[in-house]
């Protein structure tokens, strides 16, 4: 995923969460205010060998442009539970970042941020790989003979283990905004056929869509949940200030994920 797009962007733009059985779970609502300079981090540790980035910023008020300033001169570090650690280096300005690294599968990496004096910690385990077998590309109902069309994604959830999901989808080579998170409570051990939907943007034949399936711990997917659901009440293009439950210590807004990743891509017929 492109660390242009951080989680700032996500706080900003209305959507319609494609949740499976969403109905059956709870809403956490969010007390939005107008705080703002609050420190924003947004930290990533993948399977993947490449580089590997924390991008830190600070808040911008509600009313304001989406200008969100960086955080330099910080010092950050990776380490894992086996006594490995990855001191991070800076540039551009207020991404930090080490290449060529990876992660494993059930270890836990935490991430040290020290900046302005204080220092922040947040620990994330990475799960095991479900592998995204395929993508496919379908009519969409909502909108008949438009020519559109709705993604799914296809793949075997690994039974008896409590698996959460985060997709990422582009088309043409564009994020899509809108934010897909899922847990297994309903479709643990079964063959998955998931609908993408989304409104923002619209697909038709011949586009390039790639898809981005991400395995990710519980708290990674209690902030990308609970963000989907305050999305539907946010104006479009402003910031919400509040943050999703996060696993930073002490509190600030943002996460750190440490994850799987793989991609697919496809050429619509």
């Amino acid at each position: 995923m492109s660390m242009k797009t951080t989680v700032i962007k996500y706080y900003f733009i209305v959507l319609i969460a494609a949740f499976m059985l969403s109905s059956c779970k709870k809403v956490i609502n969010l007390d939005l205010g107008n705080v703002s300079g609050e420190l924003v981090i947004e930290g990533n540790f993948t399977n993947v060998s490449g580089p590997q980035y924390v991008v830190l910023s600070r808040n911008v008020p509600f009313t304001s442009t989406n200008v969100y300033p960086p955080v330099t001169g910080a010092t950050v570090t990776i380490a894992d539970n086996r006594g490995n650690q990855y001191q991070l280096t800076e540039g551009p300005a207020g991404t930090y970042s080490i290449n060529p690294a990876f992660g494993f599968g059930s270890r836990t990496y935490t991430l040290t941020v020290t900046t302005g004096g204080k220092t922040y910690t947040a620990s994330s385990t990475m799960p095991g790989t479900v592998p995204l077998d395929s993508i496919s590309a379908k009519p969409n109902y909502f909108n008949a003979g438009s020519g559109e069309k709705v993604i799914t994604v296809h793949f075997q959830d690994t039974p008896g283990i409590p698996n959460q999901y985060r997709f990422v989808m582009y088309v043409n080579k564009v994020q899509v905004k809108s934010i897909f998170a899922y847990d297994d409570e309903f479709i643990d051990g079964k063959y998955v056929n998931l609908d993408l939907e989304q409104n923002d943007t619209k697909i038709y034949a011949k586009d390039t869509v790639t898809v981005e399936m991400q395995c990710i711990d519980k708290p990674i997917y209690t902030y990308w949940f609970t963000l989907s659901q305050q999305q539907a009440n946010n104006p479009g293009g402003q910031v919400a200030p509040a943050n999703p439950p996060t696993n930073i210590t002490p509190t600030t807004l943002g996460y750190f994920s440490a994850h799987t990743t793989q991609t697919v891509t496809l050429v619509v017929k």
